[in-house]
């Protein structure tokens, strides 16, 4: 049975409503590009906001720069153009207010998940004793207590990412960066791991930003989409989905105002298709 990322019970209709989407830009990308060696021009002057508080997704065509994109905010690779800045701050590199969830998981394959979890807090120099109480309750918070000592080949897929997502909150960073982190699990999984997205969204006050290949994904999970052009990327259209999220994800999937998303974007990404 797959552990719970999020113990609160699910967003209802009746949850007082989200922050305006007016609320300031937590990250603010300013006509930034990317050419790599060789020449290829990922990004081509992409300026974009994303509000505090709520989870912005980079959606695309394959190949189209988002990952790119969210590794400059990351500070893990330099622009060639252009700024960004986290919080009023420049980016220059890697920052204690960004975290990192990556596709692969990352993990330290020698070390068990609460080394894994706490390897950030290691990092700033957090005393021993204060990083393993503090992973040991992130741990918790994603469902995995009791894996403590357990090391990451005798773990599931689904449950590695929860580890990555466990050293991502650990360090109590203000923005959550997570590239396509559901993509190395089935379907069941994945739809398991939306639901308890939604809620840490709705219950951690950070700010996420959020890079899927999947329409229905983005649609479901998302306050605000950032449509990328093919490369050399821009910024193709900004879309708000307007759903009211209950308790029951499968009357979502078939509401008319969910499905009218999905297909206005794909209506949009087609055309990108070779």
């Amino acid at each position: 049975m797959t552990p719970n990322i999020a113990a609160a019970a699910p967003r209802r209709t009746t949850d007082p409503a989200p922050p305006p989407l007016a609320a300031r830009p937590i990250v603010e990308v300013k006509s930034v590009s990317k050419t790599y060696p060789g020449g290829i021009e990922a990004l081509n002057g992409i300026s974009l906001d994303f509000p505090e508080g709520r989870l912005t997704t980079l959606l695309g065509p394959s190949g189209c720069g988002k990952t790119t994109l969210l590794k400059i905010i990351a500070g893990l690779i330099p622009a060639s153009g252009g700024q960004v800045f986290v919080d009023g701050r420049e980016v220059k590199g890697p920052g204690p207010e960004r975290a990192f969830v990556f596709q692969d998981f990352a993990l330290m394959p020698w070390a068990s998940v609460i080394r894994n979890v706490a390897f950030g807090l290691e990092l700033r120099g957090v005393a021993h004793s204060e990083r393993e109480a503090i992973a040991e309750r992130h741990i918790a918070r994603v469902g995995l207590k009791g894996f403590e000592r357990k090391y990451p080949h005798e773990l599931s897929g689904g449950m590695r990412q929860r580890v990555g997502l466990a050293r991502a909150l650990a360090v109590d960073a203000k923005v959550v960066l997570m590239d396509e982190p559901f993509s190395a699990v089935d379907e069941q999984t994945r739809r398991k791991f939306q639901e308890e997205l939604l809620e840490l969204v709705a219950n951690e006050g950070k700010s996420f930003i959020f890079v899927t290949h999947s329409i229905e994904e983005a649609v479901y999970v998302s306050d605000r989409i950032a449509l990328l052009s093919r490369r050399p990327s821009r910024v193709s259209a900004i879309i708000e989905p307007k759903i009211m999220r209950g308790d029951d994800p499968d009357k979502i999937r078939r509401d008319s105002a969910y499905l009218d998303v999905v297909e206005e974007i794909w209506q949009q990404l087609k055309h990108y298709l070779d």
